[in-house]
This record gives structure tokens, sequence and C-alpha cells, in this order.
């Protein structure tokens, strides 16, 4: 038998209905994986999944604000200084990843009662 990392195994008998109840838990996080779901539920007690499309909509934002600032470091490096509109730019930038970033809050902050 090959060395495994998990080495020791552990059994639990369930009847029917809690076997489907699992399979039904286990579409929610979603995952069809029964060892990773058992240890996780074994050792943390619960699973958490956030589905917060904000967070997706922020991070394709601020990777555009990303490249945005890649190029103009490169346009820096290139000429060997910063002109007057480039750093009109950044400044720019930085003000809308901090819009970005007090939008976000006050959305979580909804969140939590």
């Amino acid at each position: 038998m090959e060395k495994r990392k998990r080495n020791v195994q552990i059994i639990v008998r369930v009847t029917e209905e809690e076997r489907a109840l699992i399979e039904e838990k286990m579409k929610q996080i979603p995952t069809m994986n029964l060892s990773a779901y058992s240890r996780k539920m074994l050792i943390d007690g619960y699973i958490i999944l956030l589905d917060l499309p904000e967070i997706k909509v922020h991070t394709v934002q601020l990777q555009k604000i990303g490249v945005n600032v890649n190029q103009i470091a490169k346009r820096i490096n290139e000429a060997g200084r910063i002109s007057a509109d480039d750093m009109d730019e950044v400044k720019r930038l930085m003000e809308e990843v901090w819009r970005l970033e007090r939008r976000l809050l006050l959305q979580f902050k909804g969140l939590v009662k």
C-alpha cells in the first residue's frame, strides 16, 4: 500500500436519512468530496461559504486599476521621470481605490446587524 499523508481511517455509520441530509448540506458548499467535507466538519464544526458578488466586482475593478498603475510605472521607468499627467492619473486611481473601499465597507456594514 502506498504511503498516504492521511493514514488513519475513521468510520462513521449513518442512516439513509442522515446520509441524504449530509449530501444536501454538501451541495450547499458545493462539494462532492465527502472526505474533505467530513474532515472540515469534524475539525472545525462548521463551514461558512460567503458568495458575495460585491467582492467579485470589487476585485475586478481593483485589477483594472492595477493594470493602469503598471502601465504608468512602465512609462516612468522608460522615461526616468514622472510626468504631471501620470502623477494626476495615479492620484485619480488612488481616489478610486479608496472610493471602492468605502463602498465595500458600507455594503458589509449593511450585512452586520
